[in-house]
């Protein structure tokens, strides 16, 4: 098994999927250590720090990448399975930004109404209880909140040549920011372009469905994930396999059309898995679906569809592809 490291020089963040060079070569079933940047750059380190004088558009939600894959061609399917992730800095943080978040005006929701206040909150992480700490800005209040560490970004580059930004998530990934993308699973993408051209990024220390505010608890990312590659049989959106889950994620606005190609994303799994026809799918995925918000503040909104494997009869998606890498990822790389 061939182990690779790479950590980027700021000069070598990618703030695009599609557009950019690749920083590397990899062969299917190499194992990745990557480091990954906050959303923010590292640029806010105390509650004094404030986004609209710390950050310079468009240099945000850096990505490291990407990454050629040999023998990577359009329509086939690549997997990423996340060994592990965990916190590379002894601290996350979070903001509210003026016009971005789910709760105030923005571009696309226009209102004459001020913005809602710019704040920074820092969080620091006890690496030995597993947790980050809030603390109010306006009282003494001061939680710790469980870590839940995760990727806000995984992605492809888009065919056709599009370059789209790092701050996007469309049929070829990016920043969906689901919860759902955390160590243990596996994430299938369509692969648009020789090569397949993947980048990694965006780590969360802990996120809640959604993304209210538009900010988790951003912070740098040690990640080990495994790279492995399907001939043909590329999904169409995005999706995710745990142990216990599959999982279909859309992204779009409004909102309902972005739960609607989760939905339908779903039926498409639902039919190869159990050749069923697509109204019997349809009403299968009715009364078994969960259906957990991503975001509802990214220029596209995410909403995942999952079901879980326990109701269903035991089929092995992508020819058992995820019992696969995470028997790897156990046996050679010691992960839980």
């Amino acid at each position: 098994m061939e182990i690779v490291e790479f950590r980027p020089e700021r000069e070598q963040y990618a703030y695009t999927f599609g557009g950019v060079a690749p920083v590397m070569k990899v062969r299917p079933g190499t194992v990745l250590r990557l480091w990954t940047d906050d959303a923010f750059g590292g640029a806010l380190r105390s509650v004094t720090d404030l986004p609209s004088e710390k950050l310079t558009m468009p240099f945000v939600n850096p990505q490291t990448g990407p990454f050629y894959v040999e023998g990577a061609e359009p329509g086939d399917a690549l997997a990423l399975h996340l060994a592990s992730l965990a916190p590379a800095r002894s601290f996350g943080a979070s903001s509210t930004i003026p016009f971005f978040g789910g709760l105030t005006s923005t571009d696309h929701t226009a209102t004459l109404q001020d913005p809602l206040p710019e704040r920074t909150w820092i969080y620091e992480v006890d690496t030995a209880r597993g947790t980050v700490g809030f603390e109010a800005h306006s009282s003494d209040l001061r939680l710790e909140l469980p870590m839940d560490p995760m990727l806000g970004t995984v992605g492809v580059a888009p065919g056709a040549g599009e370059a789209r930004s790092s701050l996007v998530p469309d049929a070829f990934g990016g920043n969906m920011d689901t919860p759902e993308m955390r160590a243990g699973v596996t994430c299938y993408l369509p692969v648009n372009v020789t090569g397949a051209l993947f980048s990694v990024g965006d780590g969360h220390y802990r996120q809640g469905e959604g993304e209210a505010c538009g900010t988790a608890v951003e912070g740098a990312m040690d990640v080990t994930l495994i790279v492995d590659l399907i001939k043909g049989g590329a999904p169409g959106w995005p999706r995710i396999e745990s142990d216990d889950y599959l999982t279909v994620v859309g992204s779009a606005r409004p909102l309902e059309d972005a739960w609607r190609i989760s939905q339908a994303g779903m039926v498409a799994w639902l039919r190869a898995l159990y050749g069923l026809d697509k109204m019997d799918a349809y009403q299968l995925l009715s009364q078994v679906s969960e259906s957990p918000l991503a975001n509802v503040v990214d220029a596209n909104y995410s909403a995942t569809s999952k079901v879980p494997k326990a109701l269903l009869p035991r089929r092995d998606a992508y020819d058992g592809m995820h019992r696969h890498l995470r028997g790897v990822a156990r046996e050679k790389l010691a992960v839980a």
